[in-house]
């Protein structure tokens, strides 16, 4: 019998996203028709002046250890790029760190900031390495069911009801994964008052407010008074609006100390990310050809949406779902399928692609099985596809119940 491992692990498990994705190209292989809808990156190439500025940067040299909280001119870039999209608000570069992913970015957030009883509120559903995260540092996370009635957002009354004296992180995400929500301004103003009167931390995780279909991108903390920033960290990166999730570039923006202890320990795990994408990193963040088809992207995620939500109006008119005002998910509810005993999010997902050969993400990893994401992160000639196949199967069920 093998040594047990460490308790750091009590709670840990795998990716449901990734597991997903991983039985859906497994099936792909062996030759069988799926469409893979679980996938949480963009179906674009990414654009060409990012990757000439990665290859430029290789045939300079630039391969060797990086500066631990990145090269400069990145962080510049980042926070320039921030400031911009914040109308004009000053972002200070050395208040940012650059990390292998944002998602190794709120690590080093969570494990700087959380540990032994400390309570990690988490709206709810929620994107699933978010409680992994915060178990890793020994801390609970602590589930705020959204509204249903409110595209399942929280707000202050629903963090308040679960608040106690050991609450000391809000981790919220806008747009959000998995459901497309996006908080306004107003909301986010009246969030950050509310944990700033508390002296909770908030880690605004926002990888997604470039793809906003609203006008610019998605509100931002960063939009807020200073007095209500004290204890607020802001997750970006260049995965999802770039299409550059395997150049593996994200960022925090944090206080000067908050910034010290993350680039300290950054320097014990990483010691700083990928060199030569750090550079092409900058052209993501700073070249107008890039800007141009980050527009062209967003908007052809938008024509998705609405493909979406038109054929859910018309083909299934009684499954309830999330709109989405952002990100690339589509968040619909299950579980009012039948008559009989309804089916959970697994098990939907499970019968969808053995039967049509649709991979979905069911809503158990998100914390909410009654539900299912959609990624509409495919070419429309892939979607529509998906789209006929799972219409025909949702009429297999008898009339929904939830209308």
């Amino acid at each position: 019998m093998p040594d047990p491992l460490s308790p750091n692990l009590r709670y840990l498990s795998s990716s449901a996203t990734v597991a997903i994705s991983t039985e859906a190209k497994r099936r792909k292989a062996a030759g069988e028709d799926v469409i893979d809808l679980g996938a949480g990156e963009p179906d674009f190439a990414t654009p060409g002046p990012v990757c000439q500025a990665g290859i430029e940067a290789i045939n300079a040299g630039k391969t060797g250890y990086p500066p631990n909280a990145g090269v400069a001119e990145l962080r510049r870039a980042i926070a320039t790029n921030l400031s911009e999209l914040s109308d004009g608000r000053p972002v200070d570069p050395d208040r940012i760190v650059v990390s292998t992913g944002s998602k190794q970015a709120l690590f080093n957030t969570c494990f700087a900031l959380f540990g032994p009883k400390d309570k990690v509120l988490i709206p709810s559903p929620a994107w699933v390495s978010y409680p992994q995260i915060v178990h890793l540092a020994r801390a609970e996370p602590v589930p705020v069911m959204g509204d249903e009635e409110w595209g399942l957002k929280v707000g202050v009354s629903d963090l308040d009801a679960q608040a106690d004296g050991l609450a000391r992180g809000l981790i919220l995400c806008s747009p959000c994964n998995p459901t497309g929500a996006v908080y306004t301004r107003p909301e986010l103003e009246a969030i950050a008052g509310w944990a700033h009167e508390r002296k909770i931390w908030v880690i605004s995780d926002e990888i997604y407010r470039r793809i906003h279909f609203g006008p610019g991108s998605a509100p931002s903390f960063l939009d807020l008074p200073d007095e209500l920033l004290e204890r607020v960290v802001i997750i970006t990166g260049a995965s999802k609006a770039y299409a550059m999730t395997g150049w593996r570039i994200g960022a925090v923006l944090a206080p000067p100390h908050l910034t010290a202890a993350i680039a300290a320990l950054q320097s014990h795990t990483t010691t700083g990310a990928n060199h030569p994408a750090q550079w092409a990193a900058i052209a993501a963040f700073s070249d107008e050809r890039v800007e141009q088809e980050v527009g062209t992207m967003v908007e052809a995620f938008r024509a998705r949406r609405d493909l979406l939500t038109q054929r859910f109006r018309t083909s299934a008119p009684g499954v309830e779902y999330v709109e989405p005002h952002g990100a690339f998910y589509f968040f619909f509810r299950v579980d009012g399928l039948g008559a009989g005993a309804p089916p959970t999010g697994t098990e939907f997902c499970t019968r969808l692609l053995e039967e049509a050969g649709v991979a979905l993400v069911p809503g158990e990893a998100f914390g909410d099985d009654r539900w299912v994401r959609l990624s509409y992160a495919a070419s429309e000639k892939d979607l529509e596809r998906a789209l006929d196949r799972m219409f025909a199967f949702l009429h297999t069920f008898e009339s929904p119940s939830h209308v």
